[in-house]
């Protein structure tokens, strides 16, 4: 179990600040600006086809919970069908087995819901390039923690206060361990071990290894 020592203050952003200090958020500013200038023609051309798949909106907007165990409004293309939320409802009431995956993995491999252009965006990751804005705002990093939904804190367990020490990541050792093919359980042990072992030097291999990971779409569903 990953022992933190915590400022009295721990509920308080103020008297705290989030792992990794001045030298991992310089680190995220020197990433995210080359990486939003080279992608922004990229971006604009996925935003226009997920407008025009459907008429709907181009971003999802979700919150999360981010440093001291705070919201914040997390970014991504939209790569499911609109009424998403009342399918998934529906798709969980009407088949155990999809009810039993969802509580292992808080996602499904055949998830209805997704659009063809969608399951595109995910297999590539194509659909997480807005959340460098949310990198440049101080609500993510470029590596970390994976970005937990605002119910999931109870399926943390004990690496939850752990979680809350840092910003979220775009990418961690989850994304290079499994990405969506591992349990729950196993992705918050992935990220206690992340912030036990953590450097400068190890975010720097984190990023280059899920370049090759996304290249070769291994764990995308």
């Amino acid at each position: 179990m990953l022992v933190l020592q915590r400022h009295p203050g721990f509920t308080d952003p103020s008297l705290l600040h989030p792992f990794g200090g001045a030298a991992k958020r310089l680190a995220d500013i020197a990433i995210a600006i080359p990486a939003l200038i080279v992608t922004a023609p990229l971006m604009l051309a996925v935003a226009c086809a997920v407008k025009l798949q459907d008429g709907g909106p181009a971003l999802f907007l979700q919150p999360r919970i981010g440093f001291d165990g705070g919201t914040f409004t997390l970014l991504k293309f939209r790569t499911m069908v609109q009424d998403g939320p009342a399918r998934l409802a529906q798709l969980l009431r009407d088949d155990p087995a999809a009810a039993r995956e969802w509580a292992e993995k808080q996602k499904l491999a055949n998830d209805p819901r997704i659009t063809p252009l969608g399951r595109f965006l995910r297999r590539s990751s194509l659909d997480e390039l807005p959340q460098l804005l949310n990198v440049l705002l101080g609500h993510m990093s470029i590596v970390g923690p994976r970005p937990m939904l605002v119910d999931q804190p109870g399926s943390y367990g004990p690496a939850y206060e752990a979680y809350c020490t840092a910003r979220p990541g775009i990418t961690g050792l989850w994304q290079v361990s499994g990405r969506n093919k591992i349990s729950f359980r196993m992705r918050s042990e992935l990220d206690a071990t992340y912030l036990r072992r953590w450097s400068v030097v190890n975010d720097l291999s984190l990023i280059a290894r899920t370049v090759r990971v996304v290249l070769r779409h291994e764990g995308a569903c």
